[in-house]
C-alpha cells in the first residue's frame, strides 16, 4: 500500500480523534476550567457545527488552490488549533480554538479523499478511499479510548496527542506528497446547495440529521450515562469507549454487507429501531459494567450500520450528483452532532442524569418514521411505469462507507 495513502489516513485519524475525544474527557475539562459538564459538552457542539458550516464554504473558497498546499495548510491550521487548545487558559479561549480546529478539519478531510483517488490506478480508487476514510473508523476504535486514557490526569495531554498526530501527518506529507495533478473544476457554493431544493434530498438529509442528533445526544454525555457503572473511573470509561470503538468498526463492515444484501431501507429501519431500544434500556444498563458494555456494542453496531446506509441512499437519489449529495449528507451529519450536544445538555437538565437517554429514544424513533416514509415514497415512485428499478439505481454508484465532506 502506498505510504502516501497511509499518511493521508493518519491525518483523518487525527481529525476523527479530535472530533470525538472530548466526550471522554468532559470531567477533567469541567473540573480544570470551572464549568459544568454540560458546558464542557458544548466543545463537541462547536467543533461539529463549525465543520458542518465551514466545509462547503471553505471548499468553494479554496477550489483553485493546489492540492498539496491545501492539505499542508489544513494540517498546519488543525495542529496549531489543537496546540492552542492545550494551552487555553479558560473556557472561552478553548471554545474559539475548537472552531479553528474544525476549520482545519473541514479543509483537510474532503481534500484528502480527493487526493487519494489521484495516487492510484482507476481500478484501485475504491480501496484508496477506504484506506483514507478508514482513519476515521480507527479513530473511533483506538484514538478516542487512547485519548481518554492519556487525559485521565490532565486533559491537556490529550490535546497535545492530537497535535502530535497532526504534525506527524503534516511532516510526512510535506516530504512525500509531490507532483499532484492540478485540481479539477469544482462547483461553487450555490451549485453545492442546489440539490436541497428537492424534497427527497431534504428527506434523506433529515434522516441523517435526526439520527445523529439522537446518537450524539447520548454519546457526548456517555460518561454521565454510565457513571454508576464506571464509578467515575477513567480506566473503566476507556474500556467502554474502546468496546464501542471496536463495535463501530464491526458495524461499518456489517452495514456495508447488509446494504448489498437486504437494501438500504431495511438497514435504516432496523438499525435506527435497534438504537432506539438501546437508548431506552440505557438507564438500566448503565448501572453495571456488563450492561454498559452491552449498550456500547449494540448502539455502535446499529449506529455505524446506519451510517453506511445513509450516504449510499443519498448518492443513489441522483448518481450524477453523488459527490455533492454525499457532501450534503456529511454536513447534515455534523449538524446533528452539533445539535446533539445541545439536546443532550437540555435532556440532562429536564430528565436528569439517569433518564436523559429517553430523549434519544424519541429522536431515534422520529428518524425511523422519517426513513420509513421517505424510502416508501421512493419505492412507490420506482414501481411506477417507466421508473428505473431500485437495484439499477443503487448499482449506478457506490458511495463510501463513511460520510465525507
Amino acid at each position: 500500500m502506498p505510504i502516501r495513502l497511509l499518511l493521508l489516513a493518519l491525518g483523518t485519524f487525527a481529525v476523527g480523534t479530535d472530533s470525538m475525544v472530548i466526550a471522554g474527557i468532559l470531567g477533567p475539562v469541567s473540573a480544570d476550567l470551572g464549568v459544568s459538564v454540560n458546558a464542557a459538552g458544548q466543545l463537541v457542539t462547536v467543533f461539529a457545527l463549525g465543520y458542518a458550516l465551514l466545509a462547503p464554504v471553505l471548499a468553494a473558497l479554496t477550489a483553485r488552490w493546489p492540492r498539496r498546499r491545501l492539505l499542508l495548510t489544513a494540517l498546519a491550521v488543525f495542529s496549531a488549533a489543537n496546540a492552542l487548545s492545550a494551552l487555553s487558559p479558560n473556557y472561552t479561549v478553548l471554545l474559539a480554538t475548537r472552531v479553528l480546529a474544525a476549520a482545519g478539519a473541514a479543509l483537510y478531510t474532503p481534500t484528502a479523499n480527493a487526493v487519494a483517488t489521484t495516487l492510484v490506478a482507476p481500478e484501485q480508487r475504491g480501496r484508496a478511499l477506504a484506506t483514507v476514510l478508514g482513519g476515521m473508523t480507527v479513530a473511533t476504535a483506538l484514538g478516542v479510548p487512547l485519548g481518554t486514557w492519556v487525559g485521565r490526569v490532565d486533559w491537556r495531554m490529550t490535546m497535545w496527542l492530537v497535535t502530535f498526530l497532526g504534525l506527524a501527518a503534516l511532516a510526512g506529507l510535506a516530504l512525500l506528497l509531490r507532483d499532484l495533478p492540478s485540481p479539477a473544476p469544482v462547483p461553487g457554493l450555490r451549485a453545492r446547495l442546489a440539490p436541497l431544493r428537492e424534497r427527497r434530498v431534504l428527506g434523506a438529509a433529515g434522516v441523517t440529521f435526526t439520527f445523529f442528533l439522537a446518537y450524539q445526544c447520548v454519546y457526548i454525555y456517555l460518561a454521565t450515562a454510565v457513571h454508576v457503572a464506571t464509578g467515575g473511573d477513567t480506566d473503566r470509561l476507556s474500556l467502554v469507549l474502546l468496546t464501542s470503538g471496536f463495535a463501530s468498526v464491526a458495524g461499518s463492515w456489517l452495514g456495508g454487507r447488509l446494504v448489498d444484501r437486504i437494501g438500504v431501507r431495511w438497514v435504516l429501519l432496523g438499525g435506527s429501531t435497534v438504537a432506539a431500544v438501546a437508548f431506552t434500556a440505557l438507564p438500566w444498563l448503565g448501572r453495571s459494567m456488563p450492561g454498559a458494555l452491552v449498550y456500547a456494542v449494540v448502539t455502535s453496531l446499529a449506529g455505524w450500520a446506519v451510517s453506511v446506509a445513509l450516504p449510499h441512499r443519498m448518492a443513489s437519489l441522483k448518481p450524477a450528483s453523488a459527490p455533492l449529495l454525499i457532501s450534503l449528507n456529511s454536513s447534515a451529519l455534523y449538524l446533528g452532532m452539533a445539535a446533539g450536544g445541545v439536546a443532550g445538555s437540555a435532556a440532562i437538565a429536564v430528565l436528569g442524569e439517569r433518564w436523559f437517554p429517553l430523549a434519544a429514544t424519541v429522536l431515534a424513533l422520529a428518524a425511523t418514521a422519517t426513513a420509513a416514509a421517505s424510502t416508501r415514497e421512493r419505492m412507490d415512485n420506482a414501481a411506477a411505469p417507466g421508473a428505473q428499478a431500485p437495484h439499477a439505481q443503487a448499482s449506478a454508484t457506490r458511495a463510501p462507507a463513511t460520510p465525507r465532506s
